[in-house]
């Protein structure tokens, strides 16, 4: 099992209902990172938003072993730029500690800003996710602590959005985004949005650097069973985990395009 670099790719491995899960799989050292990034886009992403990057100085000797580790010459955000993935770095104070973001080079967010979860711990980062602390929290720190260097672990999750931007921070509420999406214009208004996520540690800083990479694609381009496995999200998720990820805004127009494009009852 592995996870591929695109949404058609990604999908059978995001989760879609049901309780939270880690969801991790072992990555090759060949299959960490994109083989195929557009450098374009990320250089008119740093450059269009310069605070994209911050380091603290308690992540120095991860940030130059990290660019030992890409072949890549400069500071963090040198090694953003030469890769697809934004870049990630949790540390911790003493052993056993909780692991805290302490640098970080973000050109393509998705729903969440940079500054606002600097120094933050796991735990602390992903409280807006409904559940996360109850079903998750310990045994990813669990997880972060047993990270072995010689190991990459990865995941993917998917999200329906109502745009492609690479950027994805919208500033209007969710009513009014997807006010104009109807089942009849789903296919080309409604996109699904994936990130592809990979852990790995550095061995000797012991810092964990945490990848994300961004892949969209229109609701139309996907396959049937793409399609099929993305709607069953509309009823998959319960009521709080739904409303944050907007679901009640965009689940009759989903639901009655994949009804009218599978021509079955979508479950």
């Amino acid at each position: 099992m592995t996870l591929g670099f695109s949404v058609e790719a990604l999908l059978p491995q995001a989760r879609v209902e049901g309780p939270l899960r880690m969801g991790l799989v072992r990555l090759p050292e060949a299959e960490w990172l994109d083989p195929a990034p557009d450098l374009a886009a990320r250089a008119a992403a740093f450059d269009a938003h310069p605070h994209s990057v911050i380091a603290g100085p308690e992540a120095a000797e991860a940030i130059a072993e990290l660019g030992e580790l890409l072949g890549v010459e400069g500071d963090l955000e040198a090694y953003a730029r030469a890769c697809w993935e934004d870049l990630c770095i949790m540390v911790q104070d003493a052993p056993g500690a909780p692991f805290r973001l302490a640098a970080a080079a973000v050109a393509f967010p998705t729903d969440w800003r940079l500054e606002e979860k600097m120094g933050l711990s796991t735990a602390a980062i992903h409280a807006p996710i409904d559940g996360y602390e109850e079903a998750l929290a310990s045994g990813v720190d669990t997880f972060l602590e047993g990270l072995q260097s010689f190991n990459i672990f990865g995941r993917t999750n998917a999200f329906v959005v109502a745009s492609d931007a690479l950027r994805y921070l919208p500033d209007t509420a969710p009513e009014a985004s997807f006010a104009h999406v109807t089942p009849e214009n789903a296919g080309s208004t409604l996109f699904v949005r994936c990130e592809r996520e990979a852990l790995r540690r550095l061995k000797r800083s012991r810092a964990i650097v945490f990848t994300i990479g961004i892949y969209r694609a229109r609701l139309d381009s996907l396959s049937d069973t793409a399609l099929a496995r993305i709607a069953r999200s509309v009823e998959g998720f319960g009521a709080d985990e739904a409303a944050r990820r907007a679901a009640p805004h965009y689940a009759d127009a989903l639901r009655g395009y994949a009804q009218r494009r599978l021509g079955q009852t979508v479950q």
